[in-house]
């Protein structure tokens, strides 16, 4: 890859999993990228640190609360510092920017990203919760802006390079392959007495606390189900989850000729975050490479739905459409919350999710404030039954 600038990064997220990776692959990378802007919820101490190493164009501190003391401790330095949501929704617009990495977690990012493609910048999309709640809004606004929706799941990720040179041959189905999370193979009695510090223990990843609960449930998988299909213009039947433990196919195609295309490698999240950051090129990392000796085996199975219905849910909402993958999201939201907090079990997830998609209005074609008001309606109808 040969530039004479640098790609100039907007990280929406940055003292996350995603977000503090992503600035990985810059240090890495010096001249390649510039973190331009830098943004995050309520980690004041650490946005600080981020901001006085990589010395964006700005930051913005969600919580406003901790603009004080953002704003002191950048005084010295030449750094923009805003703080609240509409601050995060104006500064991706910013004309400084090359591409957003959207790595907020949850619903938040649906609307800043929103703003950047209306902005017609590329999005490099961690963020599955904004495509699963608002998938025909978002790809349809991307369409017409023409801007490049990049995955950086890894599961994303991975279809979207097995389909390099593809583009013209149909796609028959894809296989999101999932590690089954810290419990696979336990059932419904054992899995309703686990702590948050088991669920927490995932057995490949390093993610953060929200994603980590999700890929213990089969959640997570669910909302790729979900993302993939919009992603890539399928239906639900065209997307089959694979428990993989090993984690080291990361998703396969399957083209209408039977041949399968699979992307492979060592779980590692900052291969997909830097060849979202370089496409259509790829550079060198000095990320460990995978040695086929070390894995003599890699196994298969079908996913226990039985005892993590979570997934089942997924499905269920991507068939009905509508606001309903919104209804499941938010609802997730909630109780993963609240079972962080130790407020409820770890099947009482799954069961909160299905009681709110029995009982939240459906709305078959919904606009942004749709969306918006389905989510709260979602929350509010949680608190009022926890």
């Amino acid at each position: 890859m040969t530039t004479n600038t640098s790609k100039r990064i907007a990280i929406l997220g940055s003292t996350g999993s995603i977000g503090c990776q992503t600035l990985e692959v810059i240090r890495d990378n010096p001249g390649m990228f510039t973190a331009e802007i830098l943004t995050a919820q309520n980690n004041a101490r650490l946005l600080i640190q981020q901001a006085i190493e990589f010395c964006p164009n700005a930051v913005v501190i969600g919580n406003e609360r901790y603009y004080q003391t953002v704003s002191q401790a950048l005084a010295d330095y030449p750094i923009k510092v805003f703080a609240g949501k509409k601050a995060l929704q104006e500064i991706v617009t910013f004309d400084s920017i090359d591409l957003v990495v959207t790595a907020m977690v949850g619903i938040a990012g649906l609307e800043p990203t929103i703003n950047a493609i209306k902005a017609r910048k590329d999005i490099a999309l961690a963020n599955k919760e904004t495509l699963v709640v608002a998938g025909n809004i978002i790809t349809n606004l991307a369409r017409a802006h023409r801007v490049n929706i990049l995955p950086v799941d890894s599961e994303h990720s991975a279809i979207f390079q097995c389909l390099a040179g593809e583009m013209s041959n149909p796609i028959e189905k894809i296989y999101l392959t999932a590690s089954g999370g810290p419990f696979r193979g336990k059932k419904s009695d054992y899995l309703a007495n686990v702590k948050k510090k088991e669920a927490l223990n995932h057995p490949n990843w390093n993610m953060g606390c929200k994603i980590t609960i999700d890929s213990a449930t089969l959640m997570n998988k669910g909302l790729e189900v979900i993302e993939a299909s919009w992603l890539f213009g399928l239906k639900a039947s065209d997307i089959e989850v694979v428990i993989h433990p090993q984690s080291i196919i990361h998703s396969v195609v399957q083209f209408q000729d039977g041949s399968m295309k699979a992307q492979m490698g060592l779980p590692d999240m900052k291969i997909p975050i830097q060849y979202a950051l370089t496409y259509p090129y790829r550079v060198p990392s000095d990320s460990k490479r995978f040695c086929f000796w070390d894995f003599p085996e890699l196994s298969f199975e079908k996913p226990d739905t039985e005892n993590f219905p979570s997934l089942e849910l997924a499905y269920e909402a991507l068939n009905q459409g509508g606001n309903m993958p919104c209804v499941l999201n938010a609802a997730n939201e909630v109780a993963v919350t609240a079972y962080l907090k130790d407020a409820i079990g770890f099947m009482d997830i799954p069961s909160i999710v299905g009681n709110c998609m029995k009982n939240i209005s459906f709305v078959a074609d919904p606009t942004i404030d749709d969306i918006i008001e389905t989510d709260k309606q979602t929350r509010s109808f949680i608190h009022s039954t926890l």
